[in-house]
């Protein structure tokens, strides 16, 4: 594919027509492992934070900050991240982002500083928001809008995966060595590299920069998908920052903590694809208001069970209802973006944004206000956030009427009825 894509009105490219259903699978298999791999290397930290800390005399603080690292090279690189989406095209991004999870991690398995793996997991950072930005616009771009909430969802639940693998790296790496255990993983990322480019270029370079992303900011349904995947992304920080204290608190094993958090992992992993599949078919509302609902009963639940079984099973609900958020948002997202002549670029830089500021504030705000007035104030302020969005869209939606989307689908129903 050598011309030139096709711009319309306001920049965001129209391009040919989509990908046949085996590229569009390729693609989507290509650009899930990809995600995969970044989640991993994000996830492997934890099983090694105790032997770093022994090694480097870590205070909680410096651990703190070695953990958070990332996340704040994933807040840093966004915007850069998703300009470069929008003006190189997504296959440079994304093998850009690669590139750079390649480097910053072979780099991770060597220094024996802290300073050094600080700023290894802050580069590995900014390539995540590089994977993620471009990889998102790739699908988007390529994949039918009737199924974009079903692919967004299956790269999630990829991710997903990557999370709940990356303890598994950390613990080999304990093992045998960092530098044994992240050197063969890196030769992972570099056989993708060499997979993401062999796909087809997709034709999706605007030029826009950031003008365009604050011009769409006045689009209320992209503030509204932004918030949208915020939202569970707090909740999800606080959940792996006080989940486990609690658990150990109640007398949980290790064992029964990691086992814990691995099947909200999987399940999470599982449903995200199933509810991405159904907002397409219902609408993205269905999901959502679903999920607001069901997330401001578990969360008030946090701090209710006096025996580590039950405290588990509380993590897995809350776990399970954040698993209805992602794919429905960020499509909405992606959709509000199109409405504004968005690239779809810049748009996952704003999930990318929205995500990394959520973690930020869940764990480390969370984290702060739960040491100073207990955990139940932090699960309870972000529960009565779900009930207040729920209400607050309820009102705005039954206003301007169902979504164009919402519309479609309540009309296909009532024709096969």
């Amino acid at each position: 594919m050598t011309s030139s894509p096709t711009v319309r009105p306001g920049g965001a490219p129209s391009g040919p027509p989509r990908t046949a259903p085996s590229s569009e699978r390729r693609l989507v298999l290509v650009i899930g492992a990809i995600v995969f791999v970044d989640t991993m290397f994000y996830a492997a930290i934890a099983p090694l934070l105790p032997t770093l800390a022994n090694q480097l005399h870590l205070s909680k603080l410096s651990a703190g900050v070695m953990t958070a690292a990332y996340p704040i090279g994933t807040l840093i690189g966004s915007l850069p991240g998703g300009v470069l989406a929008s003006r190189a095209g997504p296959k440079f991004t994304v093998v850009t982002g690669l590139a750079l999870l390649a480097c910053s991690t072979l780099a991770f398995g060597f220094v024996q500083s802290a300073a050094g793996l600080d700023v290894a997991r802050f580069v590995e950072g900014i390539g995540g928001a590089c994977s993620w930005a471009g990889g998102l616009a790739w699908i988007v771009a390529e994949a039918p809008p009737a199924r974009r909430g079903e692919l967004i969802g299956g790269a999630l639940g990829a991710a997903i995966g990557g999370a709940l693998f990356g303890p598994v790296i950390g613990t080999i790496a304990g093992a045998v060595g960092r530098g044994p255990a992240f050197s063969a993983v890196v030769v992972f990322a570099v056989i993708l590299i060499d997979q993401a480019r062999r796909l087809p270029s997709p034709h999706t370079m605007s030029g826009q920069g950031l003008r365009h992303l604050f011009d769409a900011l006045s689009n209320r349904g992209v503030v509204i998908g932004m918030w949208l995947v915020t939202l569970p992304a707090i909740a999800s920080g606080l959940l792996n920052v006080l989940g486990p204290l609690r658990m150990h608190r109640l007398g949980a094993t290790a064992v029964g903590i990691g086992a814990t958090y691995v099947v909200a992992t999987a399940v999470e992993a599982v449903i995200s694809p199933m509810v991405g599949r159904l907002s397409d078919r219902r609408g993205r509302w269905v999901p959502l208001r679903y999920g607001l609902a069901a997330a401001t009963v578990v969360l008030v639940c946090f701090t209710l069970p006096a025996a580590p079984v039950t405290q588990a099973i509380v993590v897995v609900a809350i776990a399970v209802t954040l698993g209805a958020f992602w794919a429905p948002a960020m499509a909405l997202l992606s959709e509000a973006a199109d409405t504004s002549r968005l690239d779809q670029g810049l748009a996952a830089a704003l999930m990318n944004l929205a995500w990394a500021g959520g973690q930020i504030i869940g764990s480390g705000g969370g984290g702060a206000v739960a040491k100073s007035a207990g955990d139940t104030l932090p699960f309870v302020v972000t529960a009565g956030l779900c009930a207040t969005t729920l209400i607050v869209l309820g009102r705005l939606r039954r206003l301007a009427g169902a979504s164009p989307q919402d519309r479609d689908h309540d009309h296909h129903h009532d024709h096969q009825h």
